[in-house]
């Protein structure tokens, strides 16, 4: 079994809020789009589409079975920012680790809002929030930003993922028109390099391989177990939609776990051979090269 590798450009039309944390009343966002986010919007795009001419997408057990189709068929990295430039591929990735304050001052913003109470003709108390978000035009220069990432497609797909990057919108608060993407273009990976030589794949075994030299950066979160890294380490869970469970069967109830990991930007002490897992997370190959 082999993987067909694309590489995608995005172009940043809304805001982009990729769900982080919260500090006090402010939510923040992660500056990358992290694997279950994407696989969450694919999820959605395709079961959507699916039912296109046949009425409404309420049927959970078609999103559960495209969201299995999705882990099983496809693979991804995360995306990230990046910016028109002159390398070979006409953009250039902006990782935010490598001057973090300069990246937070070109990219990122936020958004306050609060509820009313209109007999008091007043905001409701309690309900102040602020959203950050990353900007879809630079802040100091009124660029447009855009999302660069690879799609790992498996012999065989028959899902129609190029087609659901047409009407893609990702992250949170779409209902007000945030994670807004425009398709720039899909073209097939020429060489087994990820963001430019950052790190190699091999598509040729049952999974995708990624090979990350020394004083490499991680480009996902990465299990921790066993490695020699040196960053910050998370534990990376996220809300579902389990419609089959007896028990927190409703959206956003169930908190699914994907263990302890080396966040994006750790650096590795050694080479180190890994696969693409669910969600797009990074884990220790058994395998050597």
């Amino acid at each position: 079994m082999s993987w067909q590798a694309y590489q995608v450009v995005l172009r940043l039309r809304s805001p982009l809020h990729i769900g982080h944390s919260k500090v006090g009343n402010l939510q923040r966002t992660r500056p990358y789009v992290t694997g279950r986010g994407l696989w969450g919007a694919l999820t959605m795009r395709l079961t959507r589409d699916a039912y296109l001419g046949h009425g409404p997408a309420t049927d959970s057990q078609q999103y559960h079975q495209f969201g299995d189709q999705v882990h099983s068929l496809l693979a991804f990295t995360y995306f990230y920012p990046a910016q028109k430039s002159n390398t070979h591929d006409g953009y250039s990735v902006q990782w935010p680790w490598e001057n973090e304050s300069a990246f937070l001052r070109r990219f990122l913003s936020s958004h306050s809002g609060t509820a009313l109470s209109y007999p008091a003709q007043s905001a409701t108390e309690g309900t102040l929030h602020e959203v950050e978000f990353i900007s879809p035009l630079t802040l100091d220069t009124g660029e447009p930003v855009f999302l660069m990432g690879y799609m790992f497609e498996k012999e065989g797909n028959a899902l129609k993922w190029q087609e659901a990057f047409q009407r893609f919108q990702l992250g949170g608060e779409r209902g007000y028109g945030w994670g807004d993407l425009e398709l720039i273009g899909i073209q097939v990976a020429t060489d087994q390099h990820l963001f430019g030589s950052s790190a190699t794949f091999d598509g040729g075994g049952d999974q995708m391989r990624i090979h990350l030299p020394k004083d490499g950066r991680l480009l996902a979160h990465v299990v921790a177990e066993g490695l020699h890294v040196a960053g910050n380490v998370e534990p990376l869970v996220g809300r579902e939609w389990q419609s089959n469970q007896p028990r927190n069967r409703y959206a956003g109830q169930h908190v699914g776990f994907s263990e302890v990991c080396f966040t994006p930007g750790s650096i590795a002490y050694d080479d180190l051979n890994l696969v693409v897992d669910r969600f797009g997370v990074w884990r220790a190959s058994s395998e050597r090269r």
